[in-house]
């Protein structure tokens, strides 16, 4: 599975300095606007005239972004797997349910209420209606309603999102998600490995257009934020059956969130287009105060240079300019430091030798001086992470109860696990032949530099670095069996610790075919996590899960939690948001 790249503005514009301004804007007058009516094939497409009267150029309001990792993989629901392309999608579409950004919360959103089951297992949601499918008319420069065949407004139903939902599954689509949905939903894993045909057992249900009912396999605690996840959002049916994998593209797309997509090009640019008919009294979701959000996809660098020739609204800072920045007397005073459910590691391929002898991995982790790359190479933005899950999750470990959990800096440890390996072997360090591999950013680059020089200085180890563009890299960290270090990371779906620990690590898990390890023992101890009802019994059970994970088997080697420098324009009014993800409706620019 393909994980979620740390990025979004909390990370699309924090990842350019970890990781990784309002300009003139020609709107016409009052114009006539046609509405194109989407129509399935063999139908004749109708027109519906309605005038329209946009905003003069000087009122329009324009964020100005960037995507430092680049192109966006997709913009596709059910595809999406990093976190600017899910960022994109929930601002274009609405779940069940949502995240509060600023304190990671569940609210209602597209479900006004639900009820469940007496067993925990079926939940039952009423949705809102009336919410309608619009799209952005190029030629009249507005965004419209969508219609059907009969020229009626297409509305959001439960069967859009049973649609969603079932395509999610389909093996058909691949979706790289799917597996999150095949954990918690009767029915979902069977469909989505293929041994189940029939959809009417899977356990999502359309009852009637405003009401749809889920079937969970298990009544655990984090069913609901499942059922908000991106991948179970409603998607046109009628128009991914015309347009099939394009339906996404500038002109194409269709959704019904605060924002629609005005345009794609393609490695240059996106912009979303406020959605005038997105619910006025949505709790939680308001009517967007900013016209238009622009995403360039310039490197961390370049973007910094464009925030302060003030054509960027919001940035990341360099690890080459933070001690700047820091300093500076204006910049000093717009910079904020953004927490972020996340987590920065490395990924051990445990069957490739000699990293398939677990003392070889925990020699490399216990090698690496977290403090030290926190303090010198990243410049105070993280926190030092002895295993994986970030606290504050529910349920995920903290510090201060689990003082002495998890791998820390040791290079007597690292020293002693590497010997005891190579006298068995009977070889030298000099004759290990190891490569770290990272998709390409500056700061990406530090870091496996300064790691690197550890190993060199700790263990005698010679690793060989490269890097490939993130595309490539993502891909072959998947397919690549021969791939042995690989720098990865992890931001939240939802705040609980079953997202990081089950659904990352367990068999079928987000990285299972980038580890290349399954562990029934782990398995078991993430299921009776999960099933656990007491609080403190859950923690202790995610505490062992990890001390396994991290120590016992060394999979992974964790670097550090998210926490990152960001630097607003002063006329940016927004929110600081503790998921990753950013909800632009809620902010605003004031000039």
């Amino acid at each position: 599975m393909i994980h979620k790249t740390w990025l979004a503005v909390s990370l699309l514009v924090i990842a350019s300095s970890m990781l990784t301004a309002c300009q003139p804007q020609t709107i016409e007058k009052p114009i006539v606007q046609t509405v194109i009516v989407t129509a399935p094939p063999q139908i004749e497409t109708k027109e519906v005239v309605v005038t329209a009267t946009p905003k003069p150029a000087d009122k329009v309001k324009v964020l100005h972004l960037n995507l430092t990792a680049g192109e966006v993989a997709t913009i596709d629901p059910a595809l999406a797997t990093d976190v600017d392309a899910i960022q994109l999608v929930e601002e274009m579409t609405v779940g069940l349910v949502r995240q509060n950004e600023t304190t990671g919360n569940i609210e209602k959103a597209m479900a006004t209420s639900w009820n469940i089951s007496p067993d925990g297992l079926v939940y039952t949601f009423h949705l809102r209606t009336g919410v309608p499918w619009v799209k952005y008319d190029a030629r009249t420069r507005q965004v419209v309603k969508v219609k059907d065949s009969e020229g009626k407004d297409r509305t959001v139903t439960a069967k859009d999102f049973e649609y969603g939902t079932l395509r999610t599954l389909d093996p058909k689509t691949a979706s790289d998600y799917a597996y999150v949905l095949t954990y918690v939903i009767s029915g979902a894993a069977q469909y989505n490995n293929g041994t189940l045909t029939d959809t009417t057992k899977v356990g999502v249900k359309a009852v009637d257009d405003a009401t749809l009912r889920i079937t969970f396999v298990d009544p655990v605690v984090y069913n609901l934020n499942i059922a908000g996840m991106w991948v179970a959002h409603a998607q046109p049916s009628w128009l991914i059956e015309e347009k099939k994998d394009r339906w996404t593209e500038t002109g194409n797309q269709q959704s019904y969130g605060p924002f629609t997509l005005k345009e794609w090009i393609h490695d240059s640019s996106l912009t979303l287009i406020k959605n005038p008919f997105w619910p006025p009294d949505m709790p939680g979701i308001p009517q967007s105060k900013i016209d238009e959000v622009t995403f360039t996809m310039l490197a961390a660098t370049s973007a910094f240079a464009e925030f302060e020739a003030g054509n960027l609204d919001v940035s990341g800072v360099p690890l080459s300019d933070v001690d700047r920045v820091k300093v500076d007397p204006k910049l000093s005073k717009q910079i904020e430091t953004v927490p972020a459910m996340g987590t920065e590691f490395y990924a051990f391929n445990v069957k490739k030798a000699p990293l398939d002898d677990v003392r070889v991995r925990r020699a490399l982790s216990y090698a690496i001086d977290r403090q030290n790359l926190i303090d010198n190479i990243i410049k105070g933005q993280g926190e030092v992470a002895p295993w994986f899950c970030r606290p504050g999750a529910t349920a995920c470990p903290t510090p201060d109860r689990y003082p002495t959990l998890g791998i820390k800096y040791d290079p007597a440890k690292a020293k002693s696990e590497l010997e005891a390996y190579l006298k068995e072997k009977n070889l030298t360090a000099d004759k290990l032949n190891l490569t770290l591999t990272y998709n390409t950013t500056d700061a990406n680059k530090k870091i496996a530099e300064a790691i690197t020089a550890m190993w060199k200085s700790v263990l005698g180890l010679n690793v060989t670095m490269t890097n490939m563009e993130r595309k490539v890299f993502y891909a072959q960290r998947q397919s690549d069996p021969n791939m042995q270090i690989m720098r990865s990371s992890w931001v939240q779906d939802y705040q609980d610790a079953n997202n990081f620990d089950r659904e990352v690590f367990s068999t079928g898990g987000a990285f299972a075919d980038i580890t290349r390890w399954s562990d029934s023992q782990y398995d078991e101890m993430c299921a009776k996590a999960a099933q656990e009802q007491d609080p403190t019994k859950r923690m202790a059970l995610y505490a062992e899960a990890e001390q396994y994970l991290v120590v016992d088997q060394a999979v992974i080697a964790p670097l550090y939690w998210y926490s990152s420098l960001v630097i607003y324009q002063p006329h940016v009014k927004h929110t600081k948001s503790v998921t990753g993800y950013d909800w632009f409706e809620k902010w605003d620019i004031v000039k």
